[in-house]
């Protein structure tokens, strides 16, 4: 499979490169950074860290050009919601599949990945955290909802000190699993400092106890694999036309 890498400079796309470059496959044949990117021409291994691997960091102003050119077989997208809307949009107009990490995307944006992902006949999967770890937890909080619907509950959430989004993604997503099941809209504490991976936390407290899950990324590899495993089950369980979740795919 051959796989187009949107926001391959950034965090998730270093560590991305690492691991795709060793997993058997997947071909990581296309890297793609910010439209005009100083990057431009560089070794995407270099950058890394990795050493050459023989692909260069192209400009997304591009995309379309080079999507005519590589002919991916899915593009993966860890960027900032605009740009990753309309990496989506120039990728499903050429038939990729698409694979979205890119956390903070608003209502409107989500809808806009689905139409064109339904318009195109694609497989698609969106989530705000691909880890195994959290996807689990998200299995275990419907579960705790249903059972401790009147204890109060809230979030805390943490990440690195350069998180352009805040709440995270996922703890959005939390939130959403707790609105829908227990009936209420719990508070978000969201904390940006350092060099956090990511941690998360929903609090239950009722009379007399407190029940915390917590989850804690120690580094970007928990993500990453997940990413992996999304790819080599998207053309097996994707649905084409449709926007699945990770958990929908990992079931």
């Amino acid at each position: 499979m051959k796989v187009a890498l949107c926001g391959a400079a950034g965090r998730m796309g270093r560590t991305l490169i690492r691991m795709l470059v060793n997993e058997p496959g997947l071909e990581l044949s296309l890297a793609v950074e910010a439209p005009h990117t100083p990057l431009e021409g560089r070794d995407a291994g270099e950058i890394a860290g990795v050493g050459r691997i023989g692909l260069p960091i192209r400009g997304a102003e591009k995309l379309e050009e080079l999507l005519a050119e590589v002919k991916p077989d899915v593009l993966v997208d860890f960027t900032v919601p605009q740009a990753c809307v309309e990496n989506v949009k120039k990728a499903c107009a050429r038939g990729v599949d698409v694979v979205v990490g890119t956390t903070g995307l608003t209502t409107q944006q989500a809808r806009e990945i689905e139409e064109a992902v339904r318009k195109a006949g694609v497989r698609a999967v969106v989530s705000p955290n691909m880890s195994l770890g959290v996807n689990l937890l998200f299995n275990l909080l419907e579960r705790t909802c249903a059972r401790l619907k009147d204890y109060d509950v809230e979030i805390v959430e943490a990440h690195h000190a350069t998180k352009r989004d805040a709440p995270s993604g996922t703890a959005l997503k939390m939130a959403g699993i707790i609105e829908q099941i227990a009936g209420k809209k719990p508070k978000i504490h969201s904390i940006r400092a350092g060099e956090i991976v990511g941690d998360h936390t929903v609090i239950f407290a009722g009379p007399g106890e407190r029940l915390e899950i917590t989850h804690r990324a120690q580094g970007r590899e928990a993500f990453a694999s997940g990413v992996i495993k999304v790819l080599k089950l998207l053309r097996e369980r994707g649905k084409p036309g449709e926007v699945l979740s990770t958990e929908e795919i990992f079931s």
